[in-house]
């Protein structure tokens, strides 16, 4: 668990002004995505017609049978156009060893689940993979996975795990970004 809130310390931008970190959050979104529509071109169309999307920074840990992890992220209503950024911080067990820094982006086929999302943000499953990248060495199996009218699309940038784990996600608003 202190784990856990250090990482949440590393993903706050202390000492940086609100508007600072609202900046380097839409930054991070901004670089995610040219990344992502350079790996995989048609979901620009899809994220342009959808109700809305989402772009977070993870970073997972995992130490034997426990999991922890933490990031940040902003979700943008394509009717409005109003940004919500939020937190995110993940708990699993299983089995599993390495850390993993990736990106996630989900995408809203309606209004009612981005409204979901954003109030009640809540995400459980079973997650089994393995990553060993740095940089643009190496590889890692990711997915793309659609469930509830949503299509999440995960990218790991770096990191070295195997894990096998059944975990807890909560997504919720950021109260100091809103």
């Amino acid at each position: 668990m202190i784990l856990c809130l250090a990482m949440f310390g590393c993903a706050s931008n202390s000492g940086q002004t609100v508007n600072q970190q609202r900046q380097a959050v839409l930054e991070m979104r901004s670089t995610v995505l040219s990344e992502f529509f350079a790996l995989k071109p048609s979901v620009e169309q899809q994220l342009q017609s959808a109700a809305g999307y989402a772009v977070f920074d993870n970073t997972n840990v995992n130490v034997l049978l426990a999991s922890f992890g933490g990031g940040y992220g902003v979700v943008k209503n394509n009717t409005t156009g109003n940004q919500t950024y939020m937190k995110m911080a993940e708990v699993g067990l299983g089995l599993g060893a390495g850390i993993k820094d990736f990106r996630v982006v989900f995408v809203f086929h309606n209004k009612d689940v981005l409204q979901r999302f954003i109030e009640q943000g809540w995400a459980f499953g079973a997650q089994a993979d393995a990553a060993a990248k740095a940089g643009d060495k190496g590889g890692a199996a990711g997915g793309e996975v659609t469930v509830d009218n949503m299509t999440i699309y995960q990218i790991t940038k770096n990191g070295l795990a195997l894990q096998a784990t059944v975990k807890g996600t909560k997504y919720w608003p950021d109260e100091n970004l809103n």
